[in-house]
């Protein structure tokens, strides 16, 4: 029976990362993880053409047609030169360009750079300096620079594509009201007043009619709404608004093809030489950044797409850079407007299940074919039209997500000044204010460093707020001189950073301290550490600083103990049975039973099923049914109500601060995690650990074994039912997690469990469990291959029924009303998990044809 689990290509979202190579035991159909230039000998190898990427080349060559000709008379530049761009983005950067699955062309990010341009230097100019910016491309990919382009701010960027989004809004307004734009956004504005009482109605209802249909179009409803909305909405929109005014015979100004023969093509550069250095130094940079970024961004929905990371390789920016300096060498030649890696048809190539760059070289071959065949189509399109579509896309520009996250990032300031910036006085002058401005922010918040001094007890407490630099020295002195000659002070440090100016003026400070009688320590955000330790012989603090050490002369504490709430605790606290430390950990990792302080170690990490009522209850922390300690271990060292309050002294004291912001946040805005995680209450499963998440990320759902009841199922569990629904429902995840562990006391438990009726709960919970059961008995009866770990069979029957009952719990999800509606619709994928915690390691589940089998995830699987 297939358990129907996603591949291991799944996306799954929750800090660990995907997978880029399979195990060992994988099928030999999943070892395809070489890059897409250097594909491995092994047959079959798929057509150079195959029927995913001619597709995918058609969705973008109708997206990219209208749009090209929409940039074209956005920029005031002949609208051949748009489809000269498309040709050479599609053709030169597809074969050339180290993103394969990304589109270049003209990009609705380079209208403002272009349009002036043109209006000082005129066309041909305009295409030499496309070709010298080209040619500057090329000398920064060979320099090997292109990840530096990475390091510009978002909030610049972002910013500079919003002013470049509104100044192209502002003038095609213009057109769309049956005018002509102006040259600046100021010059815009001004007249628009005067072009709203002279609007031309033929033409406000053309373009009224191309946005109408382009905001509806994606949203109709119902299995018909899902067929049609494959069709781009850009085409639907010009294709639609180009019918009505043809039918209706409108008077409009229309798209204007000259024959070839006179196309302009590139000329001697002609103007001052210190701008025209500008004009190249800004195309060079717009059109860089923006492809670098695209290229990111194409990244990363590869790796949400299903299936596609393992074929498609991560993006070589130099590479990239290389192929959009060719491009643009190539267009500005031949005549055409710059090139840069464009998100939206980028987008839709992925979206549309291109495998590779022969979609991007195909949709380039299309635009060729239009450009010479379609003419007398491509005429009877209105302008208006094409103005409504590009003042849509430069609308589109001022994304609310970005503005949301700058804000949240505390980098509005970046942003509004980069965005004024660039509709004001140009997108050179726009970037330099908001990279001004962003070095001017980074320094403010590295000075803005809080030094406090106060006295609680007879201890001073000296307590540094921020990075410690040679800029806070002369304050830092001033607080520590507020200490007395001979008193025990505390130094708190909440920053991550310190200069060596900072490092010395308080090793001094500690020195002369220590010398005059009295003590120092030093805390940190994870461990205090002590400055001083006293003389044996005068019970004086002497000695040298130790800032930075990990742990004192008497303290057995590692760096990753603080989660387990764990203490430091003399030689005298041993386990009677073993002579370990307490807390220490023992043969399965970190404690084996993973307790918190004081707590004794088990010699075996799964509760030892056993107990009153003939039953099979289970030790869900490693004891007995009754929570009481194993009978061989002795009293705790400490009560718990003080191990309770001594963890949450250290979480108020180290670890709320830094999360305080980002909990505010999450209390104003409620909670929007992506993945619910369904795994054992067992308490060595820490799930923001295992997963590398945090607050809001994960919607958790614990219980013990990790089962889902089936629904209507006699004596059933409404609960894990409730939480699946609001999960799906009204949280919107887009995957469920079922994570079973290793040495699982439940699984113990149902295999000691006899037929008798269960009368205890623990005994009706576990009955959910039962088909989990059945199935390995199925399994084992049948001889069929059953749930197993990469390379090897399960070590014995528990670990296999803890294998086994992940996939069958995934099965048990399928059943719930609202998983399956959700799986119907393509928004939610299942995934199943293995943690083992002897090894701490993971495996993800991967359905094969050998049967199920849960794979290896190791650091080497880790992505940036």
């Amino acid at each position: 029976m297939s358990a129907s689990v996603p591949t291991r290509s799944h996306a799954l979202d929750l800090g660990l990362a995907r997978r880029t190579a399979p195990p060992a035991a994988a099928p030999p159909r999943t070892k395809d993880h070489h890059s897409p230039d250097h594909p491995p000998p092994a047959p079959p190898r798929r057509s150079p053409f195959a029927g995913a990427d001619l597709s995918a080349s058609i969705a973008v060559f109708l997206i990219a047609l209208p749009l090209s000709l929409g940039i074209a008379l956005a920029t005031g530049a002949p609208l051949q030169s748009g489809l000269v761009a498309a040709a050479v983005g599609g053709l030169v950067v597809g074969r050339l360009g180290g993103s394969p699955l990304q589109v270049s062309g003209p990009a609705a990010g380079l209208t403002v750079v272009t349009a002036d341009l043109i209006h000082r230097y005129g066309w041909r100019t305009t295409c030499a300096i496309t070709v010298l910016a080209g040619l500057a491309q090329l000398g920064l990919g060979c320099l090997r620079v292109a990840r530096g382009a990475l390091a510009v701010s978002p909030a610049v960027v972002h910013g500079m594509l919003a002013g470049i989004g509104i100044t192209i809004a502002v003038a095609q307004l213009h057109i769309v009201l049956g005018g002509s734009p102006q040259s600046s956004v100021l010059a815009n504005l001004r007249a628009l007043p005067a072009q709203l009482a002279g609007l031309r109605p033929a033409a406000v209802s053309v373009s009224a009619l191309t946005l109408t249909l382009l905001l509806l179009w994606p949203r109709i409803p119902g299995p018909a709404g899902r067929l049609l909305r494959r069709i781009p909405a850009a085409l639907v929109a010009v294709a639609g608004a180009t019918t009505v005014a043809a039918l209706t015979g409108l008077d409009l100004p229309r798209v204007d093809l000259p024959s070839w023969h006179s196309h302009a093509l590139a000329g001697l550069p002609e103007g001052p030489a210190l701008g025209l250095v500008a004009a190249v130094l800004t195309t060079t940079l717009v059109c860089s950044v923006q492809s670098l970024l695209g290229a990111v961004a194409v990244d990363k929905l590869v790796a949400r797409t299903p299936g596609l990371s393992t074929r498609v390789g991560r993006s070589r920016l130099d590479r990239e850079l290389l192929g959009q300096g060719a491009a643009n060498m190539v267009s500005g030649a031949l005549g055409g407007l710059p090139v840069a890696g464009v998100a939206v048809r980028s987008s839709a190539n992925v979206q549309a299940g291109a495998v590779s760059r022969n979609s991007t070289m195909l949709h380039g071959v299309l635009v060729v074919i239009a450009a010479l065949l379609m003419v007398p189509i491509l005429e009877l399109i209105p302008l208006a039209s094409l103005a409504a579509l590009v003042m849509a896309v430069g609308i589109q520009m001022v994304s609310l997500h970005h503005i949301r996250t700058v804000t949240r990032h505390r980098e509005v300031l970046v942003y509004a000044v980069t965005t004024l910036g660039v509709v004001v006085l140009g997108v050179l002058e726009g970037v330099t204010l908001g990279i001004g401005v962003a070095v001017a922010v980074a320094l403010h918040r590295l000075t803005r460093t809080r030094i406090t001094h106060d006295e609680r007890e007879g201890v001073h407490h000296v307590h540094v707020r921020g990075q410690l630099t040679f800029l806070a020295v002369p304050r830092l002195n001033q607080a520590l001189h507020l200490v007395p000659q001979g008193a025990h002070a505390v130094v708190e440090l909440d920053g991550s950073f310190m200069d060596h100016a900072a490092y010395e003026s308080l090793h001094d400070w500690q020195k002369t301290h220590t010398a005059q009688g009295g003590s120092a320590e030093l805390t940190s955000r994870s461990a205090r550490v002590r400055i001083a330790e006293p003389s044996p012989a005068t019970g004086r603090r002497t000695g040298t600083a130790t800032i930075g050490a990990e742990e004192s002369a008497d303290c057995r504490c590692r760096p990753w103990t603080a989660w387990r709430n764990h203490q430091c605790e003399g030689p005298q606290s041993v386990v009677a049975s073993g002579g370990r430390p307490a807390g220490a950990s023992g043969p399965h990792g970190a404690g084996a039973a993973g307790h918190g302080p004081g707590r004794p170690t088990r010699d075996h990490p799964a509760g030892a099923p056993g107990g009153a009522n003939g039953g099979a209850p289970v030790g869900v922390d490693g004891g007995t049914p009754g929570g009481a300690p194993a009978a061989s271990s002795p009293p705790p060292s400490e009560p718990s109500e003080h191990q309770l309050v001594r963890g949450i002294s250290a979480f108020q004291r180290n670890t709320a601060p830094l999360v305080r912001g980002e909990l505010a946040r999450l209390a104003r805005e409620g909670q929007r995690p992506t993945q619910l995680f369904l795994t054992c209450a067992d308490s060595r499963l820490v799930t923001s650990m295992i997963t590398s998440s945090g607050p809001g990320d994960l919607f958790v759902v614990r219980n013990v074994g990790n089962l889902v009841p089936l629904p209507g199922e006699e004596s059933g569990d409404d609960s894990v039912g409730a939480a699946i629904e609001y999960a799906v429902d009204v949280l919107k995840v887009r995957s469920i997690t079922v994570c079973g562990h290793s040495g699982c006391g439940a699984m113990q438990a149902l295999l000691d469990a006899g037929p008798g009726d269960a009368r205890t709960p623990l005994e009706r919970w576990l009955r959910h469990g039962r088909p989990s059961l059945r199935r390995v008995a199925d399994e084992t009866d049948s001889d069929r291959p059953g749930a197993r770990m990469t390379g090897r069979e399960p070590e014995d029957v528990v670990e296999r029924l803890c294998l086994t009952n992940v996939v069958q719990q995934l099965e048990h999800l399928r059943a719930h009303e609202t998983v399956t509606r959700a799986l119907g619709e393509g928004a939610l994928e299942l995934h199943g998990m293995y943690f083992h915690v002897g090894e701490a390691q993971a495996y993800l589940l991967t359905e094969t044809d050998g049967g199920q089998v849960f794979g290896h995830v190791g650091a080497a699987d880790l992505t940036a």
